[in-house]
């Protein structure tokens, strides 16, 4: 299982590129893992202000439905067009090819709350 270092991750599972003002955001390895075959991804909120915990999608795999959480305040500016027709890019590449959303993050300092991936490593093994 992969924790990438250079990324931040939720309690949610989702985890977090910040690249300057913007960020991008994908659920982890782990979570995938623990999903199963994902076979639909469902995010409505291009363009839309969402704080951090509120859901921006859901991710359906075989067994289960799971929302899909905002880990800062932002403004989705972009949503993975490709995963409509590939949502197994979510389970064989979650951390490149499976993105989620593109954000515009409006309150850098929520990034303190965000676990390092030691912090993740950590908590999944509990």
């Amino acid at each position: 299982m992969k924790i990438p270092a250079e990324l931040k991750y939720t309690e949610d599972h989702e985890w977090i590129r910040v690249e300057g003002d913007s960020a991008i955001v994908g659920i982890t390895d782990f979570a995938q893992g623990e999903l199963g075959d994902v076979v639909f991804v469902e995010i409505e909120t291009e363009g839309e202000e969402l704080d951090k915990g509120e859901t921006f999608g859901t991710v359906e795999a075989v067994k289960t439905v799971s929302d899909l959480f905002m880990p800062v305040d932002g403004v989705v500016s972009e949503v993975n067009e490709a995963l409509a027709d590939e949502p197994e890019l979510v389970n064989k590449d979650p951390y490149g090819k499976g993105w989620m959303i593109k954000i515009k993050i409006s309150d850098q300092s929520e990034l303190e709350n965000l676990l390092s991936a030691e912090d993740y490593k950590r908590m999944i093994e509990a």
